[in-house]
């Protein structure tokens, strides 16, 4: 089980780097919780989706280094990668884009339930992603 789960994780980057929308909701239940970093919970692929969007409109990122690891028993993961981002449309509350790019170590947490990613948690160190993009 925990290769297929792996298999699931390894879908959903691919997904996120071929800005597939609809095939990376395809890969999560329908009531995905997703803990954003230092931020909140949404819960349900409506709100993953609106969440991608958002995310579309203000970056481009492609993620390197990507290590996935999983439990035994296939019902949890956590992957390791960098960011390599662009920062290109200003996001409320944060600093003004100007096209400005960035490296961030960044990792996630799994639950996979089914076949399908239950739960994503994403971790990184936001005041060095701020004090990149303000240089």
């Amino acid at each position: 089980m925990s290769q297929n789960s792996k298999a699931v994780i390894q879908a959903y980057y691919d997904a996120f780097h071929a800005a597939d929308v609809e095939q990376f909701l395809s890969l999560l239940t329908d009531d995905v919780a997703h803990d954003i970093n230092q931020g909140e919970r949404q819960i349900g692929k409506e709100a993953f989706r609106s969440f991608l969007e958002h995310m579309n409109r203000c970056y481009r990122e492609t993620l390197t280094d990507m290590v996935i690891m999983m439990s035994e028993d296939g019902t949890r993961g956590a992957s390791e990668f960098v960011v390599n981002g662009e920062y290109l449309t200003t996001d409320e509350g944060l600093p003004e884009a100007t096209g400005q790019k960035y490296v961030l170590p960044a990792g996630a947490f799994f639950e996979v339930r089914d076949g399908k990613v239950a739960r994503i948690s994403n971790y990184y160190n936001l005041e060095d992603w701020i004090a990149q993009v303000s240089k």
